[in-house]
């Protein structure tokens, strides 16, 4: 039977080989019935440019075009990794979509996103998202020097961990109206992010569902939907075949 795989939220740096290594054997497994593999954001834990790639990251790349030579790669950007650009998806091949993306997954009209757009009660990081998210900001950031954004990345995660550590439980999850919102604006059944890193799936009103696929900090984690079935799994390391 037919199935397409959905993850996210994996963070991966080179001071978590066993994250790595759990991910390179996910991407061993037999696909020959996979449709697509879509990333929803934060694959990496940061990224700066494609042109200051480190050596894990080329390496994935490698692994990443093999897999889409047989199975389609398909990837929204995180709020980690929103900087990853046309060379490293091209490196990898995988196809960029954008922050909202709408599917048909087997008769059922999906969205799908990386979710941090719906913490709309987190009000300080949605002003720093639309900053962020400004064309004229991307392009001045881009053209700095390489240890600038080195420096500039690294100051804004300090800044992210020791703000999120005072933050509750609610300001961080996503916020129902805007769920609704988008799910009446884009006429979807089913919804399917991240970023929250609470994996559930949650049932709504009129037969809806919002699926989170779990992140990959201390397992795998891995959203499975076929015709009939829908399966969230987690995926101890060392065990990752879905």
């Amino acid at each position: 039977m037919n199935y397409t795989l959905f993850v996210g939220d994996l963070h991966l740096s080179a001071d978590r080989p066993d994250i790595l290594n759990a991910f390179h054997q996910f991407l061993n497994q037999d696909t020959t019935h996979c449709d697509a593999l879509y990333i929803l954001g934060d694959l990496f834990e940061v990224w700066v440019g494609d042109d200051i790639t480190e050596p894990f990251a080329l390496a994935l790349a490698e692994r990443l075009k093999q897999f889409s030579s047989h199975t389609p790669i398909y990837f929204i950007h995180g709020n980690r990794d929103f900087l990853l650009g046309k060379e490293y998806a091209k490196r990898s091949g995988m196809t960029l979509l954008p922050e909202v993306h709408c599917i048909d997954l087997y008769g059922e009209p999906s969205v799908l996103l990386h979710g941090d757009s719906l913490c709309t009660l987190d009000k300080a990081y949605q002003r720093f998202r639309r900053f962020r998210n400004m064309p004229w900001a991307k392009f001045i950031y881009n053209h700095l020097p390489k240890s600038k954004r080195i420096a500039i990345a690294d100051k804004l995660r300090s800044k992210s961990k020791q703000s999120n550590q005072l933050k509750s439980y609610s300001i961080m999850d996503v916020e129902q109206s805007a769920v609704e919102r988008l799910m009446a604006e884009t006429g979807a059944k089913r919804m399917i992010h991240g970023h929250t890193h609470r994996p559930d799936i949650h049932q709504l009103a009129n037969n809806g569902q919002r699926i989170v696929v779990g992140d990959w900090y201390e397992q795998g984690s891995v959203l499975k939907i076929s015709p009939e079935q829908v399966s969230l799994q987690s995926l101890p390391f060392g065990d990752t075949d879905a």
